[in-house]
């Protein structure tokens, strides 16, 4: 399939609607997520957060990552 250049999204041709939904592909699909991100164990805070300077967006980050490898830690640490 060649690669294609357009200028703007406008110049885009538009994308072919879905013609059938395979209701069993949905299911596998959505099983698969939740499985996986319930094995992935990273808690995210919910919400938007303002961040006056990059070195407080980056602090935050890098605690929230901290917080996600100690309570990590602790649960593998259980007998």
């Amino acid at each position: 399939m060649p690669i294609q250049k357009f200028r703007s999204v406008e110049d885009m041709p538009p994308v072919p609607p879905c013609e059938t939904v395979d209701e069993d592909c949905l299911r596998r699909i959505a099983g698969l997520w939740a499985r996986t991100s319930a094995w992935s164990g990273m808690v995210y805070p919910r919400g938007v957060f303002k961040f006056r300077s990059i070195e407080e967006a980056q602090a935050a980050r890098e605690r929230v990552t901290q917080e996600n490898v100690d309570r990590l830690r602790r649960e593998r640490e259980r007998p």
